[in-house]
């Protein structure tokens, strides 16, 4: 089976660099384009099963990436972007100094009261794509967050510390994954 993860196109809060979190906005101009440009860089890939976040960045990418109309994709909670609590929808650089170094380095510092734990990111990546990968897919797109990509690029890796934090990965970036017998392996990652 081939995964294709990828990050949901811009927002208004991705271009302000706003945290997003769990709020509900859609894709602005840029990240329908960005979409629509990955689209044409995958080509014409057949994918048996589209799965997105069900937040309405993540639909509407999904819906472009994979062709198909929004009742037709698959929304899981498991792959829905880290809580971000009392922080959602403040500018980067304005968070407290317990987010900025949470989110920054969250191997040395904890989560701030009321923000989501790796721990939990991690859990519910690896719950979601162990079930995946019991399924008879040939080629599936799985649309989500910045933040939860984290943990599933470290599950998708095979990390021991179940995330893999660094780069940030960028607006409808595709990490293309195999995996066969509970081996995995990165194949492609499209920009």
């Amino acid at each position: 089976m081939k995964i294709y993860v990828t990050r949901h196109g811009q927002t208004d809060y991705n271009k302000r660099e706003l945290m997003q979190g769990r709020t509900d906005i859609p894709l602005n101009e840029t990240g329908i384009n960005q979409a629509r440009a990955i689209k044409e860089k995958i080509g014409n890939v057949k994918f048996d099963a589209v799965y997105a976040s069900p937040l309405m960045r993540a639909v509407e990418t999904a819906s472009i990436i994979g062709g198909i109309d929004y009742n037709k994709i698959i929304k899981d909670e498991r792959i829905i972007e880290a809580d971000f609590g009392r922080y959602d929808g403040v500018n980067y650089y304005r968070v407290s100094l317990p987010m900025t170094a949470y989110w920054s380095f969250p191997e040395a510092f904890p989560a701030p009261p009321g923000v989501e734990t790796i721990k939990s990111m991690v859990e519910r990546t690896r719950s979601f794509l162990s079930e995946l990968e019991k399924k008879d897919y040939e080629n599936v797109l799985v649309v989500c967050h910045g933040g939860i990509i984290r943990p599933i690029r470290g599950y998708m890796e095979d990390v021991k510390r179940g995330y893999i934090w660094r780069p940030r990965p960028k607006n409808c970036e595709v990490f293309v994954y195999e995996t066969v017998n509970g081996k995995h392996r990165l194949v492609a990652d499209i920009v």
